[in-house]
Order: C-alpha cells, then sequence, then structure tokens
C-alpha cells in the first residue's frame, strides 16, 4: 500500500498531471462562456427567424402533459443549441490550435535564420588539402 501511496505522488507531481489539471479547469470555464454565446447571442438571433422568443418553436409536443403527468417533448431546439455550442467550441479550438502551430513555425524560421547568419558569419575554415598544402609550403621554405 505504501508503493501505490508513492506511486501515485510521483504520478501527481508531474507536471503534465497539473498541466491536465488547470487544462480542465480553463476548459470548465471556456465552455461557460461558449453556452452563453450560444444560449445568450446565437439562440435569440434564431429565435428571431422562427418567430419566437427562443428555439423552443423547434421542440415537438408528443404527449401534453397533464395533472400529474410530465409532457413528453422532443427537443430538437435544444440539441440545435448543443450543436451550435459545439461548433462554437471546434470552431474556437481550431482557430487556437492553428494560431499556436503558426506562431511555432514562425520561432522555427526566425531560430533557422539566426543560425544560417550565425554560420554565415563564421570563418569558412580550410579544407584538409588547404591546410596540407600550407603545411607543405612552409616545410618547402625551411629548406
Amino acid at each position: 500500500m505504501k508503493k501505490f501511496v508513492e506511486e501515485f505522488k510521483a504520478f501527481i507531481s508531474r507536471g503534465s498531471v497539473l498541466d491536465m489539471a488547470i487544462g480542465v479547469i480553463v476548459g470548465g470555464a471556456f465552455g461557460a462562456i461558449t453556452g452563453s454565446l450560444v444560449s445568450d447571442v446565437i439562440t435569440p438571433l434564431l429565435a428571431v427567424l422562427f418567430n419566437s422568443p427562443n428555439t423552443d418553436a423547434l421542440n415537438i409536443t408528443l404527449r401534453a402533459g397533464s395533472e400529474g403527468v410530465d409532457p413528453i417533448v422532443l427537443g430538437l431546439g435544444t440539441f440545435i443549441g448543443t450543436i451550435i455550442n459545439f461548433l462554437v467550441i471546434a470552431l474556437v479550438l481550431f482557430s487556437v490550435i492553428k494560431a499556436i502551430n503558426k506562431a511555432r513555425e514562425l520561432a522555427e524560421k526566425a531560430k533557422k535564420k539566426e543560425e544560417e547568419e550565425a554560420a554565415a558569419e563564421e570563418e569558412p575554415k580550410p579544407t584538409t588539402e588547404e591546410l596540407l598544402g600550407a603545411i607543405l609550403d612552409e616545410l618547402k621554405k625551411k629548406d
């Protein structure tokens, strides 16, 4: 049991687990933001198209409610709102990942350019043949 607890502590203290926890928290907050965008901005705009205060006009009542019996409603409006919410989240995540990849690509290009400039600034080193030729010339001068 002690070994299990030690392994669990090592697992939890890894940076990737902490990063994942932060990601879950930020993702929850992001979900609230996109949920608000869908329910408070996009859904009312769609409701205008259907001449209704919300997308409930798209719901289909399969059985009307009566005293003591709940109605059975096919919630197409709710489903459409969920799909829109998903699409907004997917679009934003796609944009963020695309921006991160572009930034990484630009950073790699800048680094490669710096390395090329540094290599160009260095004096070209003589080849083996040039060194041997210089040694031969020195030996000839001493004779």
